[in-house]
């Protein structure tokens, strides 16, 4: 059995009155609603608040996997309401590295093909998760000050340990605005300082940029040493790694005000990461398996699921349910959704689809109940039609089974015990390598070299063996490629693809990007998402992206 920071969730939600007056533009609706004092007159009543703000992000609801979701408002729970899913059909769905069979809802297919409107139930559901999740850490915070602390009793090592759990939450916090500044570029903004009453007001792209980073270096001596904390929370090591990523990220995030040493910040964060005493796990296939904790050396965050206490439907339990359909049993699970491959493209990322050279192409079909070796030619990850399943390429990079082949948690086989890797060793050796060739000092070429051919070594089957798989030179285009190969379907690949200029651009197309088979490219207004027209109407201070 794992262990696990959210084993045994304890499910206490603070007063529902205190959220929606806080929040003003979602419909919140937390169920079986307690009086802050009966919340936190407990140092387990903290806790169990805590296990619920990491807990939004594998979970949807208080009743799991169904029943009574954080979040209302016409949105379906199972689908439009958990984390992961969202940020996965947004990250991903859009890119070469997924498409989707089902078009729920008829706007489902909208994502993949651009043509989003402001209007979708999914553009809702992603938008208010983040700054459901942000008004849940801001009543935390509240209630975590010294005084609060004092008036409500709380003294000794709870109190000290509430005190230290204070930076979680602020990363925590600052990691959901990250998914706002990354996906819509401003955000709906509130701290725990905001009066009780007040309407949220908007933050600007630059300056929701510049918050998040004076965040995660302010909290950076309250948060843990590198590997001093239980499994699935969070320490310096992630607040280094979201620092690295955001800092590699600049020139989109902040344009008017990032300048190349932006460059030198990601080699400095990302170096700071790697020298936190992280390592490639040998075998790449096992990090995505149902005990992938025992990889945890390669993992500097990484969400919990398990099939038991994480029920849901918007979870892990989505990213392996959905990317099978006959060969469920290969892939652990009770039985398949017929619904997620990646197309034609990201195949052309490897040279050889069955993992005989780079044991990173992790893909099969659906017929292949048994996994045997598959010859993937063009005709067979080819996709004439988005709605047929046995078109595309399909991915097994997340299956729920074990390494060791013991039982997973749920005897059912219907929720998984995947863990959601949110940074890994390998993206900061690429961070490094690529800020590197973007000018960035502090690095040098030799080392980004050794660090890109580190991930390709372990790629090839012979971890840290210089040779195998190794090149001798590298360019921005390899960078990207390689991202591609190491890090698909882990959420990365649209930021990837903005940062680059071939995401809505003619430069790079795939299968039905812009609504054609071929692929086209599309208006750069694209590159960010709609704000939710549901927001804006019910908050005054929002303001439309360009385009929508």
């Amino acid at each position: 059995m794992k262990h696990r920071v959210i084993n045994h969730l304890l499910i206490l939600v603070a007063l529902i009155t205190t959220f929606s007056s806080c929040s003003k533009d979602l419909n919140l609706s937390p169920q079986n609603a307690q009086l802050p004092s009966q919340v936190f007159s407990s140092a387990a009543g903290y806790k169990s608040v805590l296990a619920k703000i990491y807990g939004t992000l594998s979970i949807s609801g208080d009743k799991g996997p169904a029943g009574e979701p954080d979040i209302s408002g016409g949105l379906d729970e199972g689908s439009q309401v958990g984390f992961i899913r969202a940020f996965f059909n947004f990250e991903e769905l859009p890119t070469d590295e997924a498409v989707e069979a089902w078009n729920d809802g008829g706007v489902l297919d909208n994502i993949h093909t651009f043509s989003l409107t402001s209007g979708d139930k999914f553009v809702y559901g992603l938008y208010a998760r983040p700054i459901y999740n942000v008004t849940l850490i801001n009543q935390y915070l509240q209630q975590a000050t010294d005084a609060q602390l004092t008036a409500n009793g709380i003294t000794g090592t709870s109190a000290k340990d509430i005190k230290n759990s204070r930076a979680e939450a602020r990363f925590l916090r600052a990691f959901n605005y990250w998914v706002m500044l990354d996906l819509f570029g401003k955000s709906t903004f509130v701290d725990q300082n905001a009066p009780i009453g007040t309407t949220p007001k908007e933050i600007s792209r630059a300056d929701l940029f510049n918050y998040i980073v004076s965040e995660l270096k302010a909290i950076n001596s309250d948060l843990a040493p590198v590997k001093t904390i239980e499994y699935g929370r969070v320490d310096q090591g992630a607040a280094w790694a979201l620092l690295a990523r955001l800092y590699l990220n600049a020139s989109v995030y902040s344009p008017k005000t990032a300048t190349p040493k932006y460059y030198d910040s990601a080699i400095t964060y990302a170096s700071k990461v790697i020298a936190g005493g992280y390592s490639l796990q040998p075998n790449y296939a096992q990090l995505f398996l149902a005990d992938n904790d025992k990889r945890k050396d390669e993992f500097i965050f990484a969400i919990n699921c398990d099939g038991l206490h994480t029920q849901g439907y918007g979870n892990t339990t989505f990213l392996v349910h959905a990317a099978c359909g006959s060969d469920n049993l290969y892939y652990g699970v009770a039985g398949g959704w017929y619904g997620y491959r990646a197309t034609s493209a990201l195949g052309n990322l490897f040279s050889d689809l069955t993992g005989a050279t780079d044991t990173r192409a992790l893909f099969t079909t659906y017929t292949d109940t048994t996994k045997s070796k598959v010859v993937f030619g063009t005709s067979s990850i080819a996709i004439p039609s988005t709605g047929d399943f046995a078109n595309g390429l399909h991915v097994a990079k997340f299956r729920n089974v074990r390494s060791d082949g013991a039982a997973t948690n749920d005897p059912t086989k219907t929720f998984t015990d995947n863990d959601f890797p949110v940074f890994r060793l390998s993206e900061m050796y690429l961070i490094y390598a690529e800020a590197v060739l973007r000018g960035g000092s502090g690095g040098d070429a030799t080392t980004a070299l050794r660090y890109f051919n580190l991930v390709r070594e372990r790629a090839y089957g012979h971890p840290g063996v210089a040779g195998t798989g190794d090149y001798t030179s590298i360019v921005l285009q390899d960078i990207l490629d390689e991202r591609g190969r190491e890090l698909y379907w882990e959420g990365h690949r649209r930021t990837d693809l903005i940062r680059f200029d071939q995401f809505t651009s003619g430069s790079y197309v795939w299968p039905w990007k812009g609504g054609v088979l071929s692929g086209t490219g599309v208006s750069s207004d694209f590159n960010l998402l709609p704000i939710p027209q549901a927001n804006i109407t019910s908050n005054p201070n929002l303001t439309q992206n360009h385009g929508y």
